[in-house]
């Protein structure tokens, strides 16, 4: 009995998904290595990053807007404007490629924090904010090109082809990239003012506004690192297919969110870690793995797996939330989120 009592409370805590989530992650490799010869092997694994380490980029920065209470829908056609203008100034105007990395990175940061100005100071949903930069970033990119524009620029080309080597294994410097940038974000996240004051937001912007936190200049900076990792994911997609196109990244801010939810973040905003969108985004490439190995399957079977465990994480998040509200005396506050640095906060 205090076993199942144990369970039932651990259930409604707000890193419970977190911990399920591992669990899945584990399970789904354990049947891996039983049902495929090789699946477990080290380089296997290390494929799972070096193919989606621009997806784990742009997950980070979509972590910090559902952790803030919001949504970001503008991220896939972000990356893949950086992918054109990239390729355009490289290609056309023949500018050197740390010109060209800044000047990218800069867009998106810039393109993130207009989008912030607007959801904070007119008031408008996120949502809508974001869908209108999803399609205005994806058609400035046919105003550039409506075709493919090949990179054949020799440190982009240098990136795609270089190999960090170690005891017979091998990553791309994009893996490098992209866990430097997760040790960043998590150290913002838990660590500094500005990750606090994130996780306030998403548990009650009222309350943080009451707290004295600066909302506005939070809002417009999660949107702003956010656009900042889209651009990062979309230079990592550059190196990964040394080409801009337009077509580029359909539907990754689905995949981003998906791997945020999936990792243990709520989408009410304030309950989450981080390091939890890897674990998210390990889980959607053992599906395509899985996939790939079966050599039976259309890789459409990935959207649907992942569709259903979506399904199921939303499903044990509105449990929690459920769990949290029963066992709150009626008329209490929750504490201050003195204690994100340590994992978690919530406001109401």
């Amino acid at each position: 009995m205090m076993l199942v009592s144990s369970l039932r409370r651990a259930s409604h805590a707000p890193w419970f998904t977190s911990i399920v989530t591992v669990v899945l992650l584990v399970i789904m490799l354990l049947a891996g290595a039983a049902g495929y010869d090789g699946f477990l092997s080290p380089q296997v694994m290390l494929n799972l990053l070096i193919d989606n380490a621009f997806l784990l980029v742009v997950a980070i920065g979509m972590s910090f807007v559902i952790l803030s209470g919001g949504i970001d829908l503008s991220v896939g056609s972000v990356l893949a404007l950086t992918t054109m203008v990239a390729a355009f100034l490289l290609q056309h105007w023949h500018w050197p490629p740390l010109l060209v990395m800044v000047t990218v990175l800069l867009m998106g940061a810039g393109f993130g924090a207009a989008m912030g100005a607007m959801i904070h100071y007119f008031k408008l949903q996120a949502f809508i904010v974001t869908l209108a930069g999803m399609f205005l970033a994806r058609g400035l990119c046919y105003l550039i090109s409506i075709d493919s524009i090949t990179i054949d620029d020799p440190f982009f080309t240098a990136m795609s082809q270089t190999r960090i080597e170690f005891a017979g294994l091998f990553i791309s410097p994009s893996v490098v990239i992209a866990l430097i940038v997760l040790a960043v974000a998590i150290w913002m996240a838990h660590g500094t003012r500005f990750g606090r004051a994130v996780y306030a937001i998403g548990g009650s912007e009222s309350s943080a506004m009451l707290m004295g936190l600066p909302v506005a200049r939070t809002k417009v900076l999660v949107y702003a690192f956010s656009g900042f990792c889209a651009s990062v994911g979309g230079l990592l997609f550059s190196f990964y297919m040394l080409s801009g196109y337009g077509l580029h990244a359909q539907g990754v801010e689905l995949d981003a969110i998906a791997a945020v939810v999936i990792g243990g973040t709520l989408l009410t905003g304030g309950y989450g870690y981080v390091a939890g969108t890897l674990t998210g985004v390990l889980i959607l490439g053992v599906i395509q793995t899985l996939i790939a190995f079966d050599g039976s399957l259309s890789s459409w079977w990935t959207k649907i797996f992942i569709g259903a465990l979506l399904f199921v994480f939303c499903v044990a998040q509105r449990i929690i939330s459920l769990g949290a509200l029963r066992g709150k005396p009626a008329g209490s506050a929750k504490a201050a989120p003195v204690g994100a640095s340590a994992g978690f906060s919530k406001l109401s």
